[in-house]
C-alpha cells in the first residue's frame, strides 16, 4: 500500500537515521521531511516499530499514513508537489 512518511524531528543525528531508515524501505523523499512509497504490512509494521526506537515521543513527530489507491488519487496538491530533484520517475507518475 502506498504510504506517506512526515515527520518534524530537532536533532539531525535522529532526523537522519529516520531518512535512512525510509530509503532503507524503498521510499522516495518528495519533500525534505516527507516521505512517499510502497510498503506491505510487514514493512510497515517494522518502519513504525524502528521509528518509535529512536524518535523522542516529547518533542519530535512521526507521521506515517498508509492509504490505498484510490485515496492517494483523491490528494489535492496546490503548488508544487514535490522536490523533482529528490524523487524517482515512479513516484512522479503517481502525481500525473
Amino acid at each position: 500500500m502506498l504510504t506517506w512518511v512526515v515527520y518534524d524531528i530537532s536533532e539531525d543525528k535522529v532526523r537522519n537515521r529516520v531518512a535512512k531508515i525510509c530509503k532503507n524501505y524503498g521510499l522516495y523523499r518528495v519533500q525534505k521531511s516527507a516521505f512517499l512509497g510502497d510498503l506491505n504490512k510487514n514493512q510497515l509494521d517494522e518502519l513504525v516499530l524502528q521509528c518509535k526506537e529512536i524518535a523522542d515521543e516529547k518533542k519530535d513527530s512521526v507521521y506515517i499514513f498508509p492509504m490505498c489507491e484510490d485515496d492517494f488519487k483523491k490528494v489535492k496538491m496546490i503548488g508544487i508537489p514535490f522536490d523533482k530533484d529528490l524523487v524517482a520517475d515512479e513516484v512522479k507518475a503517481l502525481f500525473v
